[in-house]
Order: structure tokens, then sequence, then C-alpha cells
């Protein structure tokens, strides 16, 4: 099949909305985190140039894009750990840079992280691990510590390791109990940077049946980054597509893998031919 001859330039989901308004992707949701007008350089290279994106409240949005073109750096900004350069960051109806560092850190706790490796203390057993959060940012008891802690690890099927320290299990049980440790604060929004890094296809598919499952039982904003274009089809309600540092597709994911944007087009299907090249 012939597919049709397309503009090749990088036209930005902000570039369709000139009023300068990023609108949500479907009318009447909430937004927890509003991300407006952000920029952020490293030197001489400019990472975000401008990126506005209103994640939808209780949803998986998947956020992709080549390599280096932001969307960990992204993350960052979302939790507070990168200022902007300019641009507001809102979480909870608040601009984080704009209120003091007792409030951003109580922000922080409405927070769960799942880093690429899991981000686990070589120190701590599994147990200990998950239990952290619980025992540095609450005044709970052991017993109930426990018993939500034991909830978790049950959840991701990690009650049997529970005495194993974190090099003595698979890179698929790191990534499931540092899930397991993102949820144990009942947090309102869990952002994933990269979950399925360094996972087999089948673990790869078993991580986002998990993250599915507990989406659907307790539900949240779910904002996850990737490359991997089956995890985004598998798990998104919404697929932002970053590029040059700006949003150039945000939509509900059906949407995004018709899109007709060259660029869009290309990463999605993995073709060798369009906008994007080695450099």
């Amino acid at each position: 099949m012939t597919l049709p001859q397309l503009d090749n330039s990088p036209r930005s989901y902000e570039d369709s909305h000139p009023s300068g308004v990023v609108s949500a992707p479907a009318p009447g949701v909430e937004h927890s985190v509003q991300i407006k007008n952000v920029k952020k350089s490293f030197g001489s290279f400019d990472v975000l140039t401008g990126l506005n994106l209103n994640f939808v409240d209780d949803a998986i949005t998947t956020i992709l894009g080549p390599s280096g073109t932001g969307k960990s750096v992204l993350l960052k900004h979302i939790v507070g750990l990168l200022e902007p350069d300019s641009g507001d960051i809102e979480v909870f109806g608040s601009n984080i840079w704009k209120i003091s560092d007792a409030e951003r850190r109580e922000l922080r706790k409405r927070f769960g992280v799942l880093f690429q490796d899991g981000a686990l203390f070589g120190s701590m057993n599994i147990y200990d691990n998950v239990a952290f959060p619980l025992r540095k940012h609450t005044n709970k008891r052991e017993t109930e510590i426990r018993k939500i802690v034991m909830e978790n690890l049950d959840e991701v099927g990690l009650t049997a390791a529970i005495g194993k320290m974190p090099g003595e299990v698979s890179g698929g049980m790191k990534k499931r109990a540092g899930f397991a440790r993102a949820l144990v604060l009942k947090p309102s929004v869990v952002m994933f940077d990269e979950p399925d890094s360094g996972l087999d296809p089948v673990r790869t598919s078993l991580l986002n049946d998990l993250i599915l499952k507990v989406h659907a039982e307790h539900g949240g904003t779910y904002v996850l980054v990737t490359h991997d274009i089956r995890t985004a089809r598998k798990v998104s309600d919404y697929v932002g597509v970053l590029w040059q540092g700006k949003l150039i597709h945000y939509g509900e994911a059906e949407e995004a893998f018709r899109s007709e944007m060259p660029f869009v087009r290309q990463f999605l299907a993995g073709d060798s031919v369009g906008p994007l090249g080695m450099d």
C-alpha cells in the first residue's frame, strides 16, 4: 500500500492550538498535574523547549519519544527534583516552585515513583525496601506497617521473597518490589520511568498486566515513560509523543496509533524512513 505524501516538518501539539492553551484530550476531566510552557536547558543543550501538558486524572498516560528528548527530565520536573528555567509545574493546584520546601516535601508524599532498575537499597531486603517509605514518612506502628507491606507484596506476587536481598532476585522481581514500594503510601499519582527497561518481552508483558490490574483496583493518575511501543499499546488510555522538547501529539491511545503525522507514524511503527534519523 502506498502511503500519502505528508509534510515532514515537526508540527507540535502547541502549533495546533494557536491560543497557547493546551486542552485536555477529553472534556470534563480533572488534571492534578499540569505542565505549562516549561523550558529546561543543561548548558547549551535545550531539553524542554516550551512543553504544555495536562495529565488526565484516574487514567494511564504513556509518554513516548526518542532518547534525549526529555521524557525522564519531565518526570523529575513533576516530582519537584528539577526546577524549570521558565514555565510552571502545577500539582494538586499548587505551583510547586512557589511553595515552601516543607510544602513541596509534603506534596511528594502523594507521588509514587518506579525507577528503571527499581532503585532498591542494596543493603535492605525486599520487605525493608518496601517498608522504607512508611517508616520514614509516617508514625505507623510496625504491626500496621507489616500489614500494609505484606498486602502490597502480595499484590505484586512477592510474599515469598520478603527476606531476599536485591542482588538475589531477578530484574523483574526488582521492578515488582519497586512497584510495591511506590504504592505503600497510597499515592494519587504513580510515575514509571521506563519500567520495561532490561526486561524480556514476556516479563514486560507480565509487568504491564500488573500495572493494569493494580490501576483497575485502586485508580490513580499513572504516567509511564517508555520506548516500548508494545507497552504503550497495552496499557495506555492516553499517549503523548515528545520530540525536540515539545509535545507533538497528545490524545487517546487509539488516536495516536492512527496518526498520520510523519514523526508520530514513523516512531510508533519503528520505521527507518521518516523525519527521525540517527542524529
